[in-house]
């Protein structure tokens, strides 16, 4: 009888023991989280945090400034035959049409996989 009553008590204390551990190391997880947030808010209120991340993340300059951006640099090999590079500029709209009409014509321009290759036969 007396192992009957005990059992599922003792079973039930453990259970809660295991259940307290988790939610102190959740706990412990989120003090964390929260330390580091606290830590990034405290960089944005940094001006020149500010200016940095504009500069990095949106390409953001100042006035008189020059921005450069490297696109591809793994295409630069210099072991690559001149005919193997894709040319860079794509042709060019129709100069002559209306605003929405050279919307169209770079819409089917980008369309087409080889627009800026050069031709071969």
């Amino acid at each position: 009888m007396l192992a009957v009553t005990l059992v599922p008590t003792l079973r039930s204390l453990i259970q809660q023991r295991g259940d307290t551990v988790a939610l102190q190391d959740r706990v412990v997880q989120q003090q964390q989280s929260v330390a580091d947030l606290t830590r990034e808010a405290a960089l944005w209120k940094d001006p020149a945090y500010i200016e940095l991340q504009a500069r990095e993340r949106l390409k953001f300059v100042r006035v008189g400034d020059r921005a450069y951006t490297v696109i591809d640099n793994g295409t630069n090999d210099a072991s690559a035959a001149a005919a193997e590079r894709p040319v860079v500029a794509a042709p060019l709209a129709n100069a002559s049409a209306p605003w929405y009409g050279k919307v169209w014509q770079s819409i089917q321009i980008a369309d087409r996989p080889t627009a800026g290759l050069p031709a071969t036969r």
